[in-house]
């Protein structure tokens, strides 16, 4: 099996600036990402860094990671993949796998799992992940986003919502999660290169709107979701100054 991950990589952040060059271990942290990634994957997986300035690509050809230079006014990180297909002139039928830049405590084997899936469901334009969840407040938490599943593993619908709702079980309040445990989606994305071009001009979908998920607008226009299920959450990302210092702590080795 033969894929390109990128890494798209913004340095415009309100709340970590210069997100993507925030030294970990004397790494800028978007290096990190790409390197934790080749390290862990199968030799000659390609693995790109998908920049909106030369900084970041300045960065990159410092520590051997490939990367190419994209717009600054991408409404959204999806059109910033499309562009670097593009640049990378990556034929419609080929794989690509989206990994954000502020993991740096990523799983190569969990990337490797959504792009296996894509070979094994030529039905889904997409793939992507998701764990059990096992507290309540996960649940109910809003910024938690759930996904329920057909027989095949493919997505039914994501919501923010406690999908699914246990009728019986939650008559009194929630309290308790129904076996088997509800899902929480992880952001990793596998995607067809003809399928991505596409998606940044489709419409908008109402329940993408509505509930804040780009990836609803794939399965409002008709397209299918893979999502491999793992058992354990994968390592949080960096989004605040806090987060930031943890996983210094971690890898600060």
């Amino acid at each position: 099996m033969s894929y390109t991950v990128l890494i798209p990589a913004r340095l415009a952040s309100t709340r970590l600036p210069n997100k993507p060059l925030a030294d970990i271990a004397g790494l800028p942290m978007v290096v990190r990402v790409a390197q934790r990634i080749s390290a862990g994957l199968p030799a000659g997986t390609r693995v790109v860094v998908a920049g909106d300035s030369p900084e970041i690509l300045q960065a990159c050809q410092q520590h051997g990671v490939q990367a190419v230079l994209t717009r600054q006014d991408h409404p959204s990180g999806s059109d910033r993949l499309a562009e670097a297909c593009d640049l990378l002139h990556l034929p419609d039928d080929s794989l690509v796998v989206n990994v954000q830049g502020d993991e740096p405590l990523i799983d190569p084997a969990l990337v490797s799992a959504v792009a296996e899936l894509l070979t094994q469901r030529p039905e889904a334009s997409m793939s992507t992940a998701a764990h059990p969840i096992h507290e309540v407040a996960d649940f109910l938490n809003p910024n938690v986003v759930k996904v329920v599943l057909d027989a095949r593993n493919l997505a039914l619908y994501f919501s923010r919502a406690p999908i699914a709702w246990w009728r019986d079980g939650f008559a009194q309040g929630v309290k308790a999660l129904p076996s088997p445990a509800p899902l929480r989606h992880i952001g990793l994305y596998g995607y067809r290169v003809g399928f991505l071009r596409q998606f940044p001009q489709l419409a908008q979908a109402p329940l993408e709107v509505t509930e804040a998920l780009e990836q609803l607008r794939a399965m409002w226009h008709g397209h299918r979701i893979a999502v491999h299920v793992t058992p354990d959450a994968p390592g949080a990302g960096v989004d605040t100054p806090e987060d930031l210092e943890r996983v210094r702590r971690l890898l600060g080795h």
